[in-house]
């Protein structure tokens, strides 16, 4: 999808860029999120509408604990998925929890692996090129297989498994909790 301004990209690789949502990104990530509900089910329920779509997108700035990143092709700026860091927790913690999914289009094409890793960088650069954080966590349901190999293959460790830990689809579930802190710390 053209852009009449070209986006801001907080960082960029080889083939994707990570950019703060944006108000206008609301028809195009509900139409890859409407697309991708056989690749995110029973995990992930991201918004699949304009009226879910704009309080989510709002949430996501790091004032309210947040921050929130489109991963989208440099080439075209298709949206190919999302990455964003919850419960920033400032003062000794450094912390934040992750958020994320690939969307249907670009699965399997390394796109969003890039786009996690320019994550990553951004998160634990410092204040000022990035959020500062010293440590990532990501609570995932241990059958959800392609989000662990994600994680493990960046340096992630397991830390321990959360009985009842989040209410997704209907039910309380329990997560495994991966964690990794800054290199170098």
């Amino acid at each position: 999808m053209p852009y009449s301004t070209p986006p801001r990209y907080v960082r960029a690789g080889r083939r994707v860029g990570l950019r703060p949502f944006r108000p206008a990104d609301g028809p195009e990530f509900t139409a890859r999120a409407r697309e991708s509900r056989a690749l995110h089910r029973p995990w992930l329920f991201p918004p699949t509408t304009v009226e879910e779509y704009e309080p989510y997108a709002a949430r996501l700035t790091e004032e309210d604990g947040r921050a929130g990143f489109l991963v989208c092709e440099l080439a075209t700026g298709a949206i190919a998925g999302f990455v964003n860091v919850n419960n920033i927790v400032r003062g000794a913690f450094q912390c934040g929890a992750l958020g994320y999914g690939a969307f249907a289009h670009a699965a399997g094409r390394g796109l969003f692996g890039e786009g996690f890793d320019l994550l990553l960088a951004h998160a634990f650069a410092e204040p000022g090129a990035g959020l500062g954080l010293h440590r990532l966590e990501a609570n995932i349901q241990p059958a959800n297989a392609a989000s662990i190999a994600l994680v493990r293959g960046r340096g992630f460790r397991l830390e321990g498994l959360s009985p009842e830990f989040l209410y997704v689809d209907g039910a309380w579930r329990d997560h495994e909790r991966w964690a990794r802190t800054a290199p170098g710390a």
